[in-house]
């Protein structure tokens, strides 16, 4: 298996470290990496996250690290990485 990440979620884990760096600089530190870090299982447990119903037929799957959601896709033997947020973001 592969990683792999899109623009976008590159994008957010940036966006959420600028948001927290304001308020505590070590827990930006500390969530960029757990979130960059995080998707790493999914190279030997790919199904591990919830399959979202709503992509069909694409198996678009989600996982929750701490109170963030990233939501990625299986394709051949590569996890794309698409999207990440906070959970209380209305999304």
């Amino acid at each position: 298996m592969k990683l792999k990440w899109s623009k976008e979620a590159v994008a957010d884990v940036a966006r959420l470290h600028d948001f927290l760096v304001k308020m505590n600089p070590t827990a930006a530190a500390r969530t960029a990496q757990s979130l960059t870090v995080a998707p790493r299982q999914l190279l030997d447990r790919p199904k591990s996250g919830r399959q979202l119903d709503q992509y069909l037929p694409r198996e678009v799957r989600r996982i929750i690290v701490g109170n963030y959601e990233m939501r990625y896709e299986l394709v051949d033997s590569t996890v794309y990485i698409l999207r990440v947020w906070h959970t209380r973001e209305d999304r």
